[in-house]
């Protein structure tokens, strides 16, 4: 739609060669001729600043009913109609700039200025042809660069979309580095002492059930290195958390800010707060397609206060995802509140509070 704006600001040039329309038969050729070409101007044009690259051979195929409309009118109505060239520019930008062939759209262009010259020399109007190729160059210029932008700004989305997914990734590859590390040996030995229990178990009794006692110590072992492992990960403190959000942040192409001006928080309040920063992160990563995005903490009034906010597309809908609601939820049970949605100024804004000097 952003398309379809933009080329119905720029039809008013139509208006010179509609206003030469004379009634009789000619004036309804005329008028049919120049009805059609607007129309089809205005649905390829469109498709070509709405990047529909998907539909190139409609594309290529309407730009050459727009072209030979133009050229035809044009050369039939005299020079009040070489206004149609401009149009058949604006269109050819419009369909070729965004592309990676850009030197087509340099062709068309210079081609669309031979055919104006050479139409006002056919009609004893070359002043007018060239003030023409004036309007043409610029509003090709500028549908051109307009088309580039697109094509960029789409380039950077997907490089940002692909760089979310690498930092994931390389956050699960790390975790399952780290349980590999963890488990990898102390599993092997469980199973090699397992055998060495199923062989022994009949023959001598006393040495399976030393064998066993080690087992049952290996894998209490075990399992205390797993439960340090998960409270890593799942309590990390808010200054580790802090230090991950802006190396996830990083690199998915966000520039992100930190202001702590807290004194350091209690163990609880510290954990919570920590939670909420890692899904925080986790949305703006995901969800927004934020350029920036600025965290603070603070204490004020007796509490503890986390904010994210980003300068990212605001969610399409209203309600919060199970992420939020858990949040919610927590720092609720905890006396806190979370606060999140849209900001007035654009982008999306989430503020965690905490009373301090509770337990629970």
């Amino acid at each position: 739609m952003s398309g379809l704006l933009w080329v119905g600001v720029w039809m008013f040039p139509l208006l010179e060669p509609a206003g030469t329309i004379h009634r009789g038969p000619a004036g309804v050729v005329a008028g049919v001729g120049l009805g059609l070409f607007a129309l089809t101007y205005t649905v390829i044009t469109t498709l070509g600043f709405d990047h529909r690259d998907d539909l190139s051979r409609v594309s290529t195929a309407g730009f050459a009913v727009v072209a030979a409309l133009g050229v035809g009118l044009a050369a039939a109505y005299g020079e009040h109609w070489l206004t149609l060239m401009l149009f058949v520019g604006t269109c050819g930008m419009a369909v070729y700039a965004g592309r990676e062939r850009v030197h087509v759209a340099a062709a068309v262009l210079a081609s669309v200025v031979a055919v104006t010259v050479l139409l006002g020399l056919l009609h004893g109007a070359l002043e007018q042809a060239l003030i023409t190729v004036v309007g043409t160059l610029l509003a090709s210029g500028l549908a051109g660069a307009v088309r580039q932008m697109q094509r960029l700004i789409r380039e950077l989305r997907q490089t940002r979309d692909a760089l979310a997914t690498a930092a994931v990734a390389e956050e699960r590859l790390r975790f399952s580095r780290d349980l590999h590390d963890l488990l990898g040996h102390t599993l092997s030995v469980i199973v090699v002492k397992a055998e060495v229990v199923r062989r022994i178990a009949e023959r001598d009794p006393s040495a399976a059930a030393a064998q066993a006692a080690d087992i049952e110590d290996i894998g209490r072992r075990a399992l205390v290195e797993i439960r340090e492992a998960v409270t890593g990960y799942r309590e990390a403190g808010l200054t580790a958390e802090l230090t991950r959000a802006k190396g996830v942040l990083s690199s998915a192409g966000i520039a992100a800010t930190v202001q702590r001006t807290a004194d350091p928080l209690p163990d609880d309040t510290d954990r919570l707060l920590a939670w909420v920063l890692r899904e925080a992160t986790t949305n703006v990563v995901r969800h927004s397609g934020a350029q920036r995005c600025d965290i603070e903490i603070s204490t004020t009034d007796g509490a503890a206060a986390l904010s994210v906010v980003d300068n990212g597309a605001t969610p399409g809908s209203a309600s919060p995802g199970n992420g939020l609601r858990g949040l919610t939820e927590r720092l609720g049970a905890a006396g806190g509140t979370l606060e999140a949605g849209a900001r007035d100024g654009g982008g999306f804004a989430l503020v965690a509070r905490l009373p301090l000097g509770r337990t629970w």
